[in-house]
């Protein structure tokens, strides 16, 4: 029996973000530390099985209430059901003859859920990639996030921007550009100009996340995004100046300019304040690690931090200081290239 196994990484904003979905400018890092997995293997007919986070059976009902807040209604299930049905349509617009033999799929997850390191579009990565392996389908590199992004947000009503997704679809180190003189159509859909930066360039990050779930980051961006296309100027204005940001921070990872990019990822986080009301709990994260002398801006849409950190002395140092709030601290492994990525 054929036994297909995907993965895709978590990922951490490293500067630029959240403007992937304003015609901005990014550069993320792939987290080998926490992945989903989509299992999947030929069956007598299609069936996708429940994992741990689709669980019908509570031991109260305030074990359910938390358990819908943090997973929702169904779980990583409409994921998966969203990504094969857009599997099959992109397949049958194009017209690729798929076989007819039908399979079973389940997914696993350990990336920590609703702190913004892209725990949802990993399962939609990883399905996407096991698909393409049991139907000898080939989705250019370059489309993948895309078409991730439009399972999203079209089939799932998530509001959410390209970055993640080209991040887990090439892996490693990536910038990219979607300012409107770069977006592309390829194949239907509106891309960008992604590149591989080479992680050795990086230096020494920490990652450090609540432990306490937080509210589903996509409520962060409908408020955002609100703002933005009604013109309030204040984010458009900050909108460019995130890009700005990111690219500064390619010529300073190429010219190995640590100290300025400690400020740059700083500038990020202050930039963002400046235009969001932010959670208490995500802000008194970056603080205490600012404490410590590190740098520090959301990873994500708030719940996980991301920075630059000299030494373990001072590793142990932002440890300290962050475990007051329920926060665990690591240091990330950068997922390498994908292939063709």
């Amino acid at each position: 029996m054929q036994l297909i196994r995907q993965r895709a990484c978590a990922r951490v904003g490293l500067v630029g973000n959240p403007s992937d979905g304003y015609n901005g400018r990014t550069i993320s890092v792939a987290l080998e530390n926490f992945q989903a997995e989509t299992i999947l293997y030929e069956w007598d007919r299609v069936e996708i099985l429940l994992s741990q986070e689709d669980q019908s059976r509570f031991d109260s009902v305030h074990d359910l209430v938390d358990d819908v807040r943090l997973h929702g209604y169904y779980g990583g299930v409409r994921l998966v059901k969203a990504t094969i049905k857009s599997f099959v349509e992109y397949c049958r617009a194009r017209e690729m003859p798929l076989h007819d033999r039908n399979f079973a799929v389940r997914y696993t997850s350990n990336i920590p859920r609703a702190v913004g390191l892209a725990g949802s579009s990993a399962i939609i990565v990883a399905t996407l990639r096991a698909l393409m392996e049991f139907y000898e389908v080939t989705v250019p590199d370059v489309v993948q996030p895309s078409l991730v992004l439009s399972i999203e947000t079209g089939e799932l009503g998530i509001t959410a921007g390209l970055q993640d997704r080209v991040i887990q679809v090439y892996g490693g180190m990536v910038e990219m550009d979607f300012s409107r003189e770069r977006i592309q159509q390829v194949d239907g859909y509106e891309c960008g100009r992604y590149e591989n930066l080479d992680v050795s360039l990086l230096p020494r990050l920490y990652v450090a996340y609540s432990t306490d779930a937080s509210q589903p980051t996509e409520m962060f961006h409908d408020r955002l995004r609100e703002r933005y296309d009604a013109g309030d100027p204040e984010v458009v204005t900050a909108m460019t100046r995130f890009a700005q940001l990111a690219r500064e921070s390619s010529e300073a990872l190429a010219t190995g300019d640590r100290e300025r990019l400690h400020g740059l990822i700083d500038a990020n986080y202050d930039t963002r304040a400046s235009i969001c009301r932010l959670p208490s709990r995500h802000v008194a994260m970056v603080e205490a690690a600012r404490s410590v002398g590190v740098c520090a801006k959301f990873a994500g849409s708030g719940g996980a931090i991301v920075g630059t950190c000299a030494d373990d002395e001072t590793f142990d140092r932002l440890e300290q200081a962050l475990a007051p709030l329920d926060c665990r601290v690591l240091t990330p492994r950068i997922a390498p290239p994908q292939p063709g990525g």
